[in-house]
């Protein structure tokens, strides 16, 4: 039995459609505006394509389904283990939010959970803005070009009409003794609402206790 086989035997592609029907006997694909063509109207260079592209879309379904099924089991895994801890010992593994690090007993391998949450800003934000402006213009060539530039972006929206949070945080970071700022970079504070989270699960392997860590990828670009 050749590689080949045993891959998908072992991992079967996902059912892709043909693209072909049969009418009255004859084969037919269907083209881009979903019109039927003779099989044999077509260039066999784009059958071929056709044929290369669902079948590894076969493949890229079957395993973003397995993954999926992965990362299920994956956390199932962790809440029985944590959930173990606690009845057991009445303590739990990690840190705040749910971070944690889970280690191999030799050392060698380890998975980091890390909840990041999504932030969203209120009405607040506006007022913050307009104590910027203040400032900016109260200061004026006080201020340094590099400062105007983080104000900007910080609020102004990205292409997704969404505020640049990094830029925003970087905003919170600078110590300016001036009443307003501080005004404004409180309403940026009671601007942010945590409206969900996100959990993720990264793996780690080395080779020894005196290696580097290196991430186990899932990730097809860097595979």
């Amino acid at each position: 039995m050749s590689p080949e086989t045993i891959q998908t035997t072992i991992h079967p592609p996902a059912a892709v459609p043909s693209g072909r029907t049969n009418v009255d006997g004859r084969e037919m694909v269907h083209g881009p505006d979903g019109a039927l063509l003779p099989v044999g109207t077509v260039k066999p260079q784009h059958l071929m394509e056709d044929e290369l592209v669902r079948q590894e879309i076969g493949h890229a379904i079957a395993l973003s389904e397995q993954i999926s099924r992965f990362a299920g089991h994956v956390h199932d895994n962790i809440g029985a283990f944590e959930a173990l801890i606690a009845e057991r010992y009445g303590a739990k593994v990690g840190g705040r939010k749910g971070n944690k690090t889970l280690m191999s007993y030799d050392g060698l391998y380890k998975l980091t959970v890390q909840v990041a949450d999504n932030v969203a800003f209120g009405p607040e934000l506006q007022v913050a803005k307009a104590l910027v402006d203040e400032c900016l213009t109260d200061w004026s060539a006080a201020s340094g070009d590099e400062l105007k530039a983080v104000i900007t972006r910080a609020f102004n929206m990205d292409r997704e009409g969404q505020v640049n949070r990094a830029a925003l945080y970087s905003l919170l970071r600078l110590d300016i003794d001036d009443p307003r700022w501080k005004q404004a970079m409180q309403a940026i504070r009671d601007a942010m609402r945590v409206v969900g989270s996100k959990l993720y699960v990264r793996f780690y392997r080395r080779a020894d206790s005196a290696a580097a860590w290196e991430p186990v990828s899932i990730d097809l670009a860097r595979a």
